[in-house]
């Protein structure tokens, strides 16, 4: 059984992987054009170590009899691990439709009509999502009408940070997307 994914016997266009912004055969589910950077993965990593051991107490208080403090337990397990997910989705999302900003308690989708302008541009930032804040590099997205989308994607939040060449592709990829899709 061949298995092409796992190998680079598979027949590439590279005629059309060069020209298109995210060369996908379905343009039209959503996905983000960046991996998740370490300090993201590493604290939904923390959360979920955090979580497995709220749920062992919770076995053990329920094997100790004592079952509103399990459920207690539980429901506190079960909302860590649905953090550390949302977490884990947090960022800039596209589609042919439009751009989608995840944060990690409500989501935004903006259709291509409604988007002006993504550009890069340099302006203190927040270090790691923290109040501090560093001189560097936002992606600011630009509405048609009304006040620009939060900024999202720094050089300086957990997806970029000590990757500022990673920055630098994830930004290009969202300009080209947004040139390609808001006409």
């Amino acid at each position: 059984m061949p298995l092409p994914f796992l190998t680079a016997d598979r027949d590439l266009d590279t005629g059309a992987a060069e020209t298109a912004a995210l060369p996908h055969d379905e343009p039209d589910h959503w996905r983000r054009p960046y991996r998740p950077g370490p300090w993201r993965v590493g604290a939904a990593a923390v959360l979920l170590l955090l979580a497995s051991f709220v749920l062992l107490s919770a076995m053990i208080i329920a094997m100790a009899g004592s079952l509103p403090g399990a459920v207690a337990c539980a429901a506190v397990g079960a909302l860590m691990i649905a953090l550390a997910l949302r977490l884990l989705r947090v960022g800039l999302w596209v589609s042919a439709q439009g751009l989608r900003q995840v944060n990690l308690l409500r989501t935004a989708t903006e259709p291509w009509s409604a988007i002006a302008a993504v550009r890069t541009r340099q302006q203190p930032v927040r270090w790691l999502g923290l109040p501090r804040t560093v001189q560097g590099q936002a992606l600011i997205i630009e509405r048609t009408q009304g006040e620009p989308l939060r900024t999202l994607i720094t050089d300086h939040n957990g997806d970029f940070l000590s990757r500022p060449e990673a920055f630098e592709r994830a930004a290009d990829v969202l300009e080209a997307w947004a040139a390609e899709h808001r006409g």
